[in-house]
């Protein structure tokens, strides 16, 4: 691991330390997911409400450039540049990406599958169709027991697939399911939510300062 890397942590931790006590399981949650697309696997997230809208908001951080530029694949830029005026302009604009998907955001799939089966396994069936062993899944849960999460985790262990979880401080059945779980110190829904937010942000610069 970088140095560079190591220090988007220990700041923080000086930022917010009452997320001391979550730093070795933030060290973890972000090996596990580098460790992922170090050999070229993709993370998936899943949450409800605000955890809804955090799951769409780390997807746009990983994508795209975070805080650092990010090359694309030099194969693939020169290629590109084959294609005249076309190919200059994507060899420009495109960037480098640590693939994520948002189990959130297949509103046709979400609503039939809801509708024709169970909406609590929304997120199980998607998962299922979408991950492969060595994949990570990311649910978000303030409560940690959120149905249609506890089930994509379910799903996600039985596929091979590594589970983090990001919850509030409470034990909770994503906690003893999840093979590490970040409980924030807060019980409270929107205070939860707040803390949740540095550290997304900080596993998101992370993997960018890793992986580019």
């Amino acid at each position: 691991m970088k140095e560079t890397t190591i220090k988007i942590l220990e700041e923080l931790i000086s930022r917010y330390p009452l997320l001391k006590c979550e730093r070795d399981n933030i060290l973890k949650s972000f090996e596990y997911i580098d460790g992922s697309y170090k050999h070229n696997g993709k993370l998936l997230i899943c949450g409800n409400g605000g955890s809804a809208a955090d799951s769409e908001h780390i997807v746009g951080e990983l994508m795209k450039k975070f805080k650092k530029p990010r090359a694309i694949r030099k194969d693939v830029y020169e290629k590109l540049k084959e294609y005249g005026a076309e190919g200059q302009i994507l060899a420009g604009t495109l960037e480098g990406s640590l693939r994520a998907i948002s189990l959130t955001s297949h509103l046709s799939l979400t609503t039939a599958f809801s509708n024709d089966k169970n909406p609590s396994v929304v997120f199980a069936q998607q998962l299922y169709g979408l991950a492969d062993s060595g994949d990570v899944l990311l649910t978000i849960s303030t409560s940690g027991n959120s149905e249609n999460c506890v089930l994509a985790a379910i799903t996600a262990i039985a596929m091979g697939v590594k589970v983090v979880s990001l919850t509030g401080h409470k034990e909770s059945k994503l906690s003893k399911i999840s093979d590490i779980t970040i409980r924030v110190p807060e019980t409270e829904t929107y205070k939860v939510q707040e803390l949740h937010l540095p550290i997304y942000h900080c596993l998101c610069a992370m993997l960018e300062e890793e992986n580019f």
